[in-house]
């Protein structure tokens, strides 16, 4: 194995594996490193039990609150990142996401680049881990070039009369884009079984389009591309100028390693990205590596959401129920003052999940109850935009310890989508007063800690004393460092960021092949 490479590629998720997926027919010598190893294959992946209930595929890490309060994160490190327990989600940002929206609690600034310019990569990033869809059903969307590869999953009866019923009473329903590997026209093909586990589970059978199914896995082998797991970076280091990256520190079985490349991109997720930026200060670098501006770690945004539980009288046998969504409420107007965000299905609840969200209202409630609750229940999450605040940031202690305070914004508008949500349910014959408060990842004692729609800590723009990444998210102040993650965000949307990542990296890795070329 040597130690120089052309591209040292730091995370394996949505923006560093479709990054390496983007580079490696190339020929060019990339080396992945991975913090964590590949998430076993097992009955469990399919157990809510031991998925909700212990967080057995939550990775052991410790992370404080600004009060200095330590937490363990719902963070997945794997080969694929936090795409492998993921919804397979995949929206696109609205066009206006691209321009300043004005919220509640703030303004959510312009991109330095319009969706016209993007639109491009959606596509790409669509095909390349076979979204299923149909572009032209949601009013709010933008221009696309090309249809989504396959058809949209189809809604099961149960979900099909929510559906027709929002239609009728004017709403503009349409089909959840998702990122799962069923061919339902010839279902002996098909890899997916259908199943009620997508949502917050991994796929024991690969039939998610995850990072490491789509755009890892396909790599191994080649005799270009190094993967390394249990690889955990420590901090990167800068020739005597501090204007070139020439080593990437690496903990791996209880040693130290050091690599070296020509180019080097960092994507461990939004908040270890400026984790890993910040530990590598230097003489040359005494606030961080990139972070002359001081937005190394601000405005950190992850969606004001909700989940909920809606009970009806009819029962819902939906099996796969993702495959609903909403966006009336996107934006502004219609007497709404602000913009609201977007209602989407989450996976189907089940009777020990129900136990686990609801201990106290459960704690004495026999099994057969709970299956009753979950044998009637439609699950909806609702997001709302999170407005950037610089006060919101990721630091890092003197022992190096990550620190993230955080405080939620829009909390008007998340109650706006929540009361709208319950006009709808009178709409559908579902009584809007049966509604439970789901906590989809259990156990969130304060907002911080559940970080899977986290973004924002290394913004791109065109002005280095307001950003740290320019418009390629390459960092001002270094010739050949990239932060290629949902660290880029200027601002989130009201949409999974799964897609948009995807599609940055993809965006990103056509630039390096120039560059290199």
């Amino acid at each position: 194995m040597t130690d120089h490479y052309d591209v040292i590629i730091i995370g394996t998720g949505a923006g560093g594996g479709t990054l390496a997926h983007t580079l490696a027919p190339s020929g060019k010598r990339l080396l992945l490193l991975e913090r964590g190893d590949f998430l076993p294959r097992e009955l469990a992946n399919w157990d809510p039990g031991p998925v909700f209930v212990d967080g057995r595929y939550i990775s052991p890490d410790t992370w404080y609150d600004s009060g200095g309060r330590p937490f363990q994160p719902q963070v997945h490190y794997f080969v694929g990142g936090a795409t492998k327990l993921y919804g397979a989600a995949l929206y696109r940002l609205r066009p206006e996401d691209f321009g300043e929206m004005r919220h509640a609690d703030g303004v959510s600034p312009a991109w330095p680049v319009s969706y016209q310019e993007f639109e491009p990569w959606y596509t790409k990033a669509e095909w390349l881990y076979r979204v299923r869809g149909v572009h032209g059903e949601d009013p709010t969307e933008g221009d696309w070039s090309k249809q989504y590869p396959y058809p949209p999953v189809s809604h099961e009866p149960r979900i099909q009369g929510i559906s027709d019923a929002m239609a009728a009473a004017g709403y503009h329903p349409f089909h959840a884009p998702c990122g799962i590997l069923l061919d339902e026209a010839n279902r002996p093909m098909s890899t997916c079984i259908r199943c009620a586990t997508c949502d917050g589970y991994p796929c024991l059978v690969h039939a998610k389009a995850d990072a490491e199914v789509i755009a890892v896995r396909p790599l191994l082998g080649r005799p270009n591309v190094t993967l390394l797991t249990g690889a955990e970076v420590l901090r990167v280091g800068t020739d005597p100028s501090g204007r070139v990256v020439t080593e990437v520190v690496v903990r791996r079985g209880g040693e130290t390693e050091v690599f070296t490349g020509d180019l080097v991109a960092v994507c461990a997720g939004a908040a270890n990205s400026a984790k890993i930026l910040l530990a590598s200060a230097s003489d040359r670098h005494s606030a961080g590596l990139a972070n002359g501006s001081g937005q190394v770690g601000r405005n950190y945004m992850y969606h004001n959401s909700k989940a909920v539980i809606a009970l009806g009288k009819e029962p819902n046998t939906t099996v796969f129920q993702k495959t609903l969504a909403l966006n009336d409420f996107y934006f502004a107007g219609d007497a709404r003052q602000w913009p609201l965000g977007n209602i989407q299905m989450l996976g189907k609840s089940n009777a020990e999940a129900v136990k686990g969200e609801e201990p106290k209202l459960t704690m004495l409630a026999p099994r057969w109850s709970l299956d009753e609750v979950a044998r009637h229940a439609v699950d909806f999450w609702l997001t709302t935009e999170d407005v950037p605040k610089p006060e919101n940031r990721v630091t890092l202690d003197r022992e190096g310890r990550l620190h993230l305070a955080y405080e939620p914004t829009d909390e008007e508008e998340a109650t706006g989508l929540y009361h709208e949500l319950r006009k709808i349910l009178n709409h559908i014959g579902m009584a809007s007063h049966h509604l439970l408060d789901k906590n989809f990842y259990l156990s969130m004692d304060v907002p911080v800690d559940g970080v899977a729609h986290q973004a924002g800590t290394c913004r791109f723009g065109t002005d280095p004393a307001t950003s740290v990444l320019d418009v390629d998210c390459k960092a001002h102040e270094l010739d050949n460092l990239y932060v290629v993650d949902t660290s880029f965000f200027p601002s989130i949307g009201a949409v999974n960021p799964a897609l948009t990542a995807m599609a940055n990296a993809i965006r990103v890795g056509e630039h390096l092949l120039d560059r290199m070329s």
